[in-house]
């Protein structure tokens, strides 16, 4: 996708989070356990805050967040944060340097397509929250999704931090998963210390297959199932299911 793609999709999803929370602030986001609208919002901010300042300061803050930002309003935070962002993005390049913790990709726009995606799977948040019918999410923008969750954030996860998933990897026998939607394939492997993703794979036998149209593997993926239909099936036993599952949530929080 272009980076154009990318911040119109952004633009799109950070609307209906907009016009989606104060419908009920204080509703608790099913996704997200312990968290309200309110929250969300506050989150969602917190994130665009800390993305600007990696793009201008060339390095992600640490700690973060400052403590001042619990005395703003989620919402008034979430605009604030939000018009900065795209400022930041309006004046720089997507090939400029940008501080991140995904050491193959230091530059304006891997946060551009990163701030696109964290959007349109807090927008869905949101919209469950609010009990909301959760909106389409453009194939294009799905597609990019899956391969974004599973190859920068799980399997550079695993081999980076491989401690944190000791406890589900460390007694794998050694998995096979099979991720597709619409006419894209993804072929995951796992084991002791191993989260392997490559495209495609062919008709080889897995030990769990998931599939269904992009938008559903997607959520699915990042465990925001329901609010409309996901038309998601998975096949495989499910402990092996559940280690995939667990590599995920580990690898999103």
């Amino acid at each position: 996708m272009e980076n154009s793609r990318f911040l119109d999709c952004l633009a799109a999803d950070f609307a209906r989070l907009r016009a989606v929370v104060p419908i009920d602030p204080g509703a608790a986001v099913p996704s997200c356990p312990g968290w309200t609208l309110a929250d969300l919002a506050r989150h969602v901010g917190e994130v665009y805050l800390h993305k600007t300042l990696a793009v201008r300061e060339g390095a992600e803050p640490h700690p973060w967040p400052p403590k001042e930002l619990t005395d703003e309003e989620p919402l008034a935070l979430l605009d604030r944060a939000y018009a900065g962002l795209l400022e930041e993005f309006a004046t720089h390049r997507p090939e400029d340097p940008a501080g991140s913790w995904y050491a193959p990709d230091q530059t304006v726009g891997f946060w551009i397509r990163r701030m696109a995606h964290e959007t349109v799977i807090h927008r869905v948040d949101a919209e469950l929250g609010a009990g909301q019918r959760v909106g389409p999410v453009p194939p294009d923008l799905a597609l990019d999704g899956i391969d974004e969750v599973l190859k920068v954030i799980a399997e550079y996860s695993v081999a980076e931090w491989g401690d944190s998933f000791a406890p589900i990897l460390g007694g794998s026998p050694g998995r096979t998963y099979t991720v597709r939607a619409d006419h894209t394939q993804w072929r995951v492997r796992t084991g002791p210390g191993l989260f392997a993703v490559e495209d495609g794979g062919g008709d080889e036998a897995s030990d769990v297959t998931v599939s269904g149209p992009a938008a559903g593997v997607l959520r699915w993926l990042w465990n925001r199932q329901g609010g409309g239909e996901d038309d998601v099936t998975v096949d495989g036993a499910p402990e092996a299911v559940e280690e995939l599952r667990r590599c995920l949530v580990t690898a999103t929080q």
